[in-house]
C-alpha cells in the first residue's frame, strides 16, 4: 500500500465533498495541474486507496422517520451471500460486521413501521440467518453526517 502525501489527502477530501467535481475544478481548488489530479486519481484507484464511487439519491439524504438496528447471527460461511442480499434492499442504510454474539449489525430506515416490519420479515427468511434482534432508534444525540 502506498503512503499518502498531503496532496493525496487533500484530493481525497475534495472528492468526499464533491465526488462529481471535474478534474479542472479539483486542480483549481487544490492549486495543482490537471494532469497531476488525473494521474493521482488513477493511482489511488489502482492501489485500492479509493475503493469506488457512489451516488446519493434524494431518498438517501432524506431522513426516514422509522429507523432501527438489526443484529443478525449467520450460520457457517454465508456472511458474504447475506451481505449481497442486504445491499439490494432499499431500507438498508449500512451493514457493519462485528464480533461477539452477532455477525452483522444492519442500519435500517423506512417511512413506516409496516415497511420496517416487511423488511424484517424478508431478512429473517434469508438462508443462513439463525437469529436476529431489532431495536428501534427512538432518538439520536448527534446528527447524521451526510455529504
Amino acid at each position: 500500500m502506498a503512503t499518502l502525501d498531503d496532496t493525496d489527502i487533500r484530493l481525497i477530501a475534495a472528492l468526499r465533498r464533491d465526488g462529481r467535481a471535474s478534474i479542472s475544478d479539483l486542480a483549481a481548488r487544490l492549486k495543482i495541474a490537471r494532469a497531476t489530479v488525473r494521474s493521482r486519481i488513477e493511482r489511488l484507484v489502482a492501489s485500492g486507496e479509493i475503493a469506488g464511487f457512489s451516488v446519493l439519491t434524494r431518498a438517501d439524504v432524506t431522513a426516514a422517520p422509522v429507523r432501527g438496528l438489526t443484529l443478525i447471527c449467520i450460520e457457517g460461511r454465508g456472511t458474504e451471500r447475506v451481505i449481497a442480499q442486504l445491499q439490494g434492499m432499499p431500507a438498508v442504510q449500512a451493514i457493519h460486521s462485528t464480533n461477539g454474539r452477532w455477525d452483522l449489525i444492519i442500519e435500517l430506515s423506512t417511512d413506516t413501521l409496516q415497511e420496517l416490519d416487511d423488511t424484517l420479515v424478508r431478512i429473517r427468511k434469508f438462508d443462513g440467518i439463525t437469529s436476529s434482534e431489532t431495536n428501534l432508534i427512538l432518538s439520536s444525540r448527534r446528527a447524521l453526517k451526510r455529504p
